[in-house]
Parts: C-alpha cells; structure tokens; sequence
C-alpha cells in the first residue's frame, strides 16, 4: 500500500495545476465557516497562503483517489500513518509558490476566461450536457463551499497553468536519448554458465567450540527467544449457542413446508427443437413426421446437424421462450409438437426423455433443517448472550465462571509468540480471528479485562492474558543444533564462494569453461537472446544484472536464484537491436521520458522558488482541519 500512496500522484504537473481545483468533491460534511478562517492559514509562501478549508478538500481528495485506485477505503489513521498529510502539505506548498511568484510577475485572468472554465467544469453540467447554475449552487452548498471560494481557486489554476505551460511547453527530448534508450533495452546477449552447487563445498566439517562460540556471539540476537503470552479466550458465534434439540418437530415441519423448493428438484426434459425459415416448410416438416420419418431424419432434410436442434435438458423455467417451454411441458416423452411460432421463427419441439421431479423426503432433511433453525435462533439472541457474559463479569465472575453459566468454551493458550508460534515452534492455527485477536493481546496486559472483538458482526470474542514471558537471550547450549546447521550453512557459503572466485580468475586467465565443467562434473548451459529486463527463471534478476554488467568475453558470479548455488559465466555474444531511432521507442514510453523531464525541470523551478519564498506551516491548523 505504501508504495501506492507514494504513487497516487506521481507528477508535478498533476499536482502543480489540480492542487486546489475542485474536482471530485470528496468531502464529508465540512464546514466552510470554520475552515474558511483565514486567520489560521495552514501553510504560506510570501503573501500566498493554504486556508484550512484548501488543505481539507486536497487530503479529502486524495484520499478518495487512493481509494479508489486501491479498491478500498483508505482510513484517516492509514492515511497519517503512510504520511498523507505531509505528502498534501508538500502539494499545496508547491502550489502557493507557483501563486506567490504569480503574483510578484503580475499574472492574472480575465473575467470571461473564468466564466468560461467554470462552465466547462463538468461537475456543474445539468442533464443538457451544458452549465447548470442549480448544479453550480447546489455542488458547492453540498461541500460547504462559497461560490467566491471555487472561483478564486478556478483562477489560481489557470494562472498557475500559465507559469507550468511557460515552463514546459515546447519541450523536446533529444533523439540521441532516446536511441540510447533503445539501444540499452534492445541489446540481447548470449551467455555460458556452469552451476557450482554446494556439493563442491560440503560436508562442511564440524565447528571448533571458539568458533562457534564467537559466531553465535555475533548473531546472539537472531536467537533470542521472543516473548510468549499465555491467554484465554470465548468465542461467542451463533454455532457455540445453537442448540438443535430445542427446536421443535412443529417448528421443523412448518419450515419444510414453507421451504419445500429448496429441497425440490423441478421435473427436466430432454428438447429438441428445429427452427424453421418459413411456416410453409415447418408444417411439410410435420407431415413427415405424422408419416412416420423420425424427429432426427426430419432435422436433417432440415439441414440441421444435432448440436442445432439439441436445447438440452432443462427445467421449464430454464427455457427462455415461453412458447417452447409450454409446449415442451406438455408433451409426453417421445412426442413432437405441432408447428409454434417461436421467437426465431416456427419450430417443432421433440422431448426424447423425461425427468421427473424429486422431492427429497422430510426424514432426509429433518436434521439439516433442525441445525439451520437452531443457528437463527442463536443469531437472534446472539447480543443478549454477549450482554449476559458481560453481566456476569461486571457481577464479579471471572471468565471462566462467566462461560460456564452461559455454557460457552474457554480455551487457554498456554504460550505463543506474536506470530502465532509455540515455544516448540509449532503454529497455533486454529485462533478465531487470528491476527487481531494476537494483535489485541500483545498490546493487552496481564489482569485486564479487555474489550470483546468483533467477528465481522457474526460473533465476538473474549479474552484475556494471564500471563508474560518476557524475550530473552538464549544461551548457546539451549540452541546449538540450530547454531551448528546455520553455522555449516553460512561456512558453506562462503567455501562455495572462494571457490567461485578461484574459477572466475582462472577463466579470466583463458582456461574454459568446458574444462571447468570437466573438473567438477557438471554441464556447461548456454543462454541465447538473453534481455536486460528479463527476469530469467536459471538466471535470475541478479544474474541478469551480472551478466550485462561486463563487456564481451567478460566473465563473472552470481548467487543462483534458488540460493544454494552459485553460477559461473562468461558472456560470449552481444547483438546490438536492429533499430534504435527513436520511433523503435513506443509512444506511451516517449510520452513518459517527456512527463519525466518536464516533471524534473519543475521541481527544479520549485526548488528555487522555496529558496526565495520561504514557507511557513502552522501544524496546529492542520490538525484542527482533519479533525472536522
């Protein structure tokens, strides 16, 4: 997600000329009195400043984007938490800069320019397609917004507009660049590899005492043993208090027969259907049939083949014209209809075979339907369940005492680590609501009775810590099974690793690779149009980047991607693409070099406009705005 927020407006353009614009309203009920105090600017730049209502509708806003580009809704405390706010301060910082040094050059916009651009805003079009000034009124009323406030802002747009287009319009990238661009994505390459598996390496010898002391010394921390709570905890669903035995033969009796589609499997015919161009021809079809010729001999004098004829078997309110459905439900099976006027056309209906309806007996889903009824009760009484166990602890029981009056379970967990770990390293995996409910007791305290968690408004669940096992420092002796298999692991590594460079040297020094692949027994791999930007499954991102870090005949290593090898190389061959002018560049990515440089040269002007208008931001302001 963060990477989302960092992305959500990624141009200064976009920022620079919709920092204040209006556009998708996102506001929830603030009120333009209050933040309209212009004695409490959130931000200013010289004599340009952020009033508290501009900041609130830009964080409004971008919330709303990310939103939508996320496909949830971002919550305030996400939105502080990836710094939101800063990242919208820094916009309209941006933007009172552009406005200051609008101002000291004199820039402005007429008044006809502005009615034009309010009228082609299309939030205040009316049902015409055209400007609305009901809409106009009634948008801004919605917001909280003062039409004298939306003007204002319409008009710092445009003249900003005029600062940015001046600054980049006209801009040009460079063909030379964009042929390098070419050149550097279109390059393929061929490539040798060996494989050196830690089998060369490996078995790695025991560990002295002082070495593995020292090594563990120096990883002592990665050891430690985390903290462990011990916990208890109801779960309170409809299925811990529904009880089957309660509901009565009545009861379920009456709800067979009020849900008796449900466990009814319609009657299902068997049709066949041919569609005719004209009625003439459908009633010569049907004389053939009351001669005696077949239904499947008539289709194909017809011209039609099986599969044009066939409908299927299906329900009647599965049949999607209602003459053919009538006409097939009433033939027996083995009968053709009359001609029909079908919605295609005349048809004849054929039913080959007839599938009677079933009803499955009450006895059968006596017991399905006893536990469904027995759940809806236990649904309906769900919160007075919760208030009676929160009677009961208010009364002095203890959670125990309260779950046994109300015939709840408690389950106590005796230890477990934050990631749902045992002390033996097994997971504990059956939790109800597993990460909150290991959130909420790791920020618990011993003793306290804790607010239940909600189950997705389904259930709650109580609980409570009964007590804290500290982390600690383990001691060698207490790992060193583990201390000795990492140790080996890591000694392996490193082994394997002066062994691939003693290789690459020697095939610097003009030895091969198949004499290599000789010694060690192992086969020599070739790689053929091998891209920079691929992301090669044998290579790997990091071979891919070696290998197109050095020139022909260059050699090199790199770690495989499976982590427990390296791979030996020497790049053989290196294509240059067939073209590398600048329209081998897709246009979208032109585009993109084009935004890039635009977007540079304005933080570059930005930049310096911060040197001479230096801003203020008032903290307190700001808070006060997102707390409307």
């Amino acid at each position: 997600m963060l990477d989302s927020l960092r992305n959500a407006a990624s141009t200064w353009i976009a920022k620079l000329l919709l920092g204040l614009l209006v556009v998708s309203f996102a506001v929830w009920g603030i009120s333009g009195q209050v933040l309209n105090d212009q004695s409490r600017n959130v931000l200013s730049a010289g004599d340009s400043s952020v009033s508290m209502l501009d900041f609130r509708l830009a964080y409004d806003r971008q919330i709303n984007a990310l939103s939508q580009q996320l496909g949830t809704r971002v919550t305030r405390e996400q939105a502080v938490a990836f710094g939101l706010d800063d990242q919208v301060l820094q916009q309209l910082a941006a933007g009172a800069l552009l406005d200051e040094e609008a101002r000291r050059l004199g820039l402005g916009l007429s008044g006809d320019k502005l009615a034009q651009l309010t009228a082609e805003d299309p939030a205040f079009r009316g049902p015409d397609g055209r400007f609305d000034r009901q809409q106009f009124d009634f948008v801004l009323r919605q917001i909280g917004m003062r039409p004298e406030d939306y003007l204002q802002n319409r008009e710092q747009v445009a003249i900003r507009q005029q600062i940015v287009e001046a600054a980049t319009d006209g801009m040009s990238v460079p063909d030379e660049m964009f042929k390098n661009m070419a050149l550097y994505r279109g390059e393929d390459r061929t490539v040798e590899y060996l494989a050196l598996p830690r089998t060369l390496v490996e078995p790695v010898s025991e560990p002295e005492a002082s070495a593995l002391q020292a090594w563990f010394e120096e990883r002592k921390a990665d050891y430690a043993a985390p903290e462990y709570r011990k916990f208890s905890y109801v779960k309170l669903e409809p299925s811990d208090i529904a009880d089957p035995e309660a509901i009565s033969d009545d009861q379920v009796q009456k709800a067979y027969e009020d849900l008796r589609d449900r466990y009814t499997t319609p009657e299902r015919r068997m049709i066949d259907q041919i569609v005719f161009s004209d009625r003439p021809a459908a009633e010569a079809a049907l004389k053939d049939l009351l001669d005696g010729k077949s239904f499947a001999d008539v289709a194909t004098a017809a011209g039609k083949s099986s599969a044009d004829t066939s409908l299927g078997t299906l329900a009647r309110d599965e049949v999607a014209d209602e003459a053919i459905a009538e006409a097939a439900f009433s033939l027996e099976e083995n009968q053709f209809s009359d001609v029909i006027d079908g919605a295609f056309g005349p048809v004849i209906v054929y039913i080959s075979q007839i599938q009677s309806e079933v009803v499955r007996p009450l006895t059968e889903v006596e017991n399905e339907i006893r536990e469904d009824l027995a759940l809806e009760e236990a649904s309906r009484v769900l919160l007075d369940v919760h208030d009676s166990y929160e009677d009961a602890r208010a009364g002095g029981a203890s959670m125990a005492e309260a779950a046994e009056r109300l015939n709840l379970t408690m389950r106590t967990i005796e230890a477990i680590d934050a990631t749902a770990r045992r002390p033996d390293g097994t997971i504990v995996g059956d939790l109800p609501v597993s990460a909150d409910l290991l959130r909420e007791v790791f920020e618990s305290d011993s003793g306290i009775e804790n607010a239940p968690l909600s189950m997705g408004g389904n259930g709650f669940v109580f609980y409570e810590v009964e007590g804290i096992t500290p982390e600690r420092d383990r001691p060698l002796e207490e790992v060193r099974d583990q201390v000795i298999e990492d140790w080996k692991e890591a000694e392996a590594d490193r082994l394997l690793a002066e062994r691939a460079s003693e290789f690459a040297e020697q095939l610097k020094s003009g030895r091969s690779l198949d004499e290599i692949a000789s010694e060690i027994g192992q086969e020599k791999q070739v790689k053929r149009g091998l891209k920079r930007t691929a992301n090669d499954a044998d290579l790997g991102q990091a071979g891919v980047t070696a290998v197109f870090s050095v020139p022909r005949d260059g050699t090199g290593v790199f770690a495989n991607p499976a982590g427990d090898g390296q791979s030996l190389f020497r790049v053989t061959e290196v294509f240059e693409p067939a073209s590398t002018t600048a329209e081998s560049i897709p246009e979208n990515q032109r585009g993109a070099v084009r935004s890039a440089l635009a977007d540079d040269l304005l933080d570059q002007m930005v930049s310096r406009l911060q040197g001479k208008y230096p801003v203020t931001v008032n903290r307190a302001a700001m808070q006060e705005a997102l707390s409307f």
